[in-house]
């Protein structure tokens, strides 16, 4: 029986494009494929092992054409909308009070930072309250698909991984919960959206 819920945010409840970063960072030079340079970079900072102004800094090396503003403008540009149906299907789920709920994301601080901006306080702090528990890994220098983020959640709040079941967009995220015994849903964007979740729990 499902008592717990891990949801994602990208994609799940935020709008991404995933794609714009790459697409833009094209005209000062960049590549559209991440090297593993990027790659290492943005798991630094995910993590919170360097400060905004590292990673920043980190990519001006890389894009010597952009300015370090016009790095966190096209940064942040994949952060989209937030629909309101999903936050009033969040809320509703939240005041039924039949499961806990908790947020686990790889959300690093200039893109949470825009999210508020983009949402406004008020709409964030709905959105905020609706957890028992809010995991963003550059708070608690932990990511996904990394074991020891689900561990953590789990031996935190004192879950059991068969009661728990876990949302996310990124399938090397879903099977790595699933290795560890935590039901999981790979919602498929475009196709599925976190409305659906209650006709999944009932297979769950």
């Amino acid at each position: 029986m499902i008592k717990n819920i891990i949801f994602d945010f990208g994609d799940i409840f935020i709008d991404l494009d995933k794609e714009i970063v790459f697409k833009e960072i094209v005209k000062f030079g960049g590549s559209a494929n991440l090297s593993p340079e990027i790659m290492a970079l943005n798991h630094s900072y995910e993590v919170g092992a360097i400060t905004s102004k590292e990673f920043i800094d980190g990519l001006a090396l890389v894009y010597p054409m952009a300015k370090p503003d016009e790095i966190k403008n096209i940064w942040n540009s994949m952060l989209l909308d937030f629909p309101d149906n999903r936050l009033d299907f969040l809320e509703e789920l939240s005041l039924e009070k039949k499961y806990k709920l908790y947020l686990l994301s790889n959300t690093n601080e200039l893109h949470i930072q825009e999210v508020i901006r983009k949402m406004g306080l008020k709409k964030y702090t709905r959105f905020k309250n609706c957890f028992d528990e809010f995991y963003l890994s550059h708070e608690i220098h932990l990511r996904k698909p990394n074991t020891d983020i689900f561990e953590f959640v789990l031996h935190k709040n004192k879950l059991n991984a068969y009661e728990t079941f876990f949302i996310d967009d990124t399938k090397e995220n879903t099977d790595a919960a699933l290795n560890i015994g935590i039901q999981s849903w790979n919602l498929q964007v475009g196709a599925e959206d976190i409305t659906e979740l209650k006709t999944k729990l009932k297979d769950a």
